[in-house]
């Protein structure tokens, strides 16, 4: 069997962790091969040490049945190997032709020959139906479109395989179509291509076969076609996995967070929500649903103090917190699990015991007389990280070295055990496995029967369908229909999310 990449038992270390541990993986040419498993199961390490990031302690390297030995990216790139990462690599106020031909420059004499470099992304972008606006900058466009740019850097170098780390983690929906048509492309033009991914909808639909990884270690390789959703799950985490989320039904009491008339500019000085109304109850879980874009940072922030309401009312049991100071907010009674957890759930240069009390180290028993009592910091972090399962090294481990997943159950771990009235839930499952995914759910849930109210603001719709209790429909800063999650459907909300009126969606859908 001639196959294009095969990575023979690598070893890759790292001080107190195997990342790697005798992983295989062998890749077909023309197939689209997933590299399955859970956060911090070792899947990017095992990339990076194909790109030339990291070097292997242990294993061999062949590329096109020859030895290889991969020392830079530079040498990936001759060897045919290109790598859209997870996190983009683009120059922000360099055009999107700037930013693929960096390092790489067509020259005319001694400058670079722009027209030259413009006219040779048209047609890289045109062969393979990954249309661009070459000469648009990259703070001005969309995260789709600068994953194309990603896409793009990488065959203008000449990759023949592309390693794609968890592509669609930060694309809506319709994005993410887009992609998987663009990969299909890339197939038919001889590519091959892995995957990296805990999406399993994603590997069903897409993919030919897919090896799996579980803590380090290679489990084994499938055909995509002869397995099931269950089965790659349950070989990912090692145990049964529900993929329903069993919730009894909701008994909402008193209201807990009142919203009138609310108007919040963006960072434009544009209305992003403009007389919005929503209540949300003590023991219920209401989701909102919404394209990106439609207002839902700007509420939570204006809701949790990070951004001026123009006017309008926020209350929290029926007190006043319109533009109060975050953290009388949160001493209000409000748990906050941001949408995006390194820029505002963690300070990720500190330790992750020290980031388990962010919004509480100032009380006692971690501070008298404005000294922090570390021994108490670390107690108590100790007990969190036990609590929530945050798989950790140590409580003294920086929160950088933590996976999404870990870093994630710590922020909900901290949010939660202060017990707030109103815990807003951002994303809270962004680029999470399953494993992980269930556990959050379970959370949240427990947080309703206890009589806390959530309010959940998700881009998944299965998540927002399965969790929510209500569903409140956000759409160019306006709540333009509430409806019960157990009596719409993905359909009447795709609609819902588009501008379509309620009664207009049951009337055509005789829902």
């Amino acid at each position: 069997m001639e196959y294009v990449i095969e990575m023979l038992d690598i070893r890759k270390e790292f001080p107190g962790i195997v990342a790697n541990d005798q992983v295989t993986l062998q890749v077909k040419k023309g197939e689209i091969h997933a590299l399955l498993g859970e956060n911090g199961a070792g899947k990017s390490t095992l990339m990076n040490v194909l790109f030339g990031l990291y070097q292997p302690e242990k294993g061999e390297i062949r590329v096109n049945g020859q030895p290889a030995h991969i020392t830079s990216p530079t040498i990936a790139n001759k060897l045919g190997i290109g790598m859209v990462h997870q996190h983009f690599m683009l120059v922000d106020t360099f055009t999107v032709t700037e930013n693929i031909i960096l390092g790489k420059e067509p020259k005319s004499g001694i400058s670079i020959d722009i027209k030259k470099a413009e006219q040779e992304v048209q047609e890289i972008s045109k062969r393979y139906g990954l249309a661009v606006n070459p000469s648009a900058k990259i703070a001005d466009i969309s995260v789709g479109m600068q994953q194309r740019v990603e896409i793009l850097k990488t065959l203008y170098r000449g990759a023949e395989i592309l390693i794609f780390d968890e592509p669609t983690a930060v694309l809506t929906p319709q994005e993410i179509k887009e992609l998987s048509q663009i990969m299909k492309n890339l197939i038919k033009e001889g590519k091959s291509i892995i995957l990296i991914t805990h999406k399993l909808k994603e590997i069903m639909e897409i993919c030919d076969r897919v090896t799996v990884i579980r803590k380090g270690r290679g489990i084994g390789t499938v055909d995509v076609a002869d397995t099931t959703t269950n089965e790659l799950a349950n070989l990912m985490v090692g145990r049964e996995v529900v993929f329903t989320t069993n919730k009894g039904k909701a008994n909402p009491t008193e209201n807990v967070l009142e919203i009138h008339g609310l108007e919040v500019k963006d960072s434009r000085g544009i209305d992003a929500v403009k007389e919005l109304d929503l209540t949300v109850k003590s023991g219920e879980i209401v989701g909102i649903a919404g394209v990106d874009g439609n207002g839902q940072t700007e509420l939570i922030e204006a809701i949790t103090g990070l951004r001026r309401a123009e006017s309008g009312s926020v209350k929290l049991n029926g007190k006043e917190i319109t533009n109060m100071k975050p953290r009388k907010i949160i001493e209000s009674g409000v748990g906050h699990i941001p949408q995006d957890r390194h820029k505002h759930g963690l300070v990720l240069d500190f330790p992750i015991g020290e980031n388990m009390v962010l919004q509480s180290y100032y009380q006692h028993p971690y501070s008298k007389n404005g000294v922090l009592n570390f021994k108490e910091i670390y107690k108590k972090a100790k007990l969190l990280i036990d609590e929530f399962d945050v798989r950790t090294p140590s409580e003294y481990t920086h929160a950088r070295a933590l996976s999404g997943g870990n870093q994630q159950k710590a922020i909900i771990g901290r949010e939660v055990d202060r017990d707030p009235d109103l815990l807003i839930a951002a994303q809270p499952t962004r680029g999470l496995d399953v494993g992980a995914i269930e556990f959050i759910h379970k959370r949240l849930i427990e947080q309703r029967d206890s009589g806390k109210a959530v309010l959940l603001i998700s881009f998944e719709l299965e998540e927002i369908l399965n969790v929510s209790d209500r569903i409140a429909v956000i759409f160019e800063g306006k709540i333009v229909a509430i409806v019960d999650a157990d009596k719409t459907s993905e359909q009447e909300l795709g609609l819902l999310m588009a501008g379509s009126a309620l009664s207009e969606v049951r009337e055509d859908t005789h829902v």
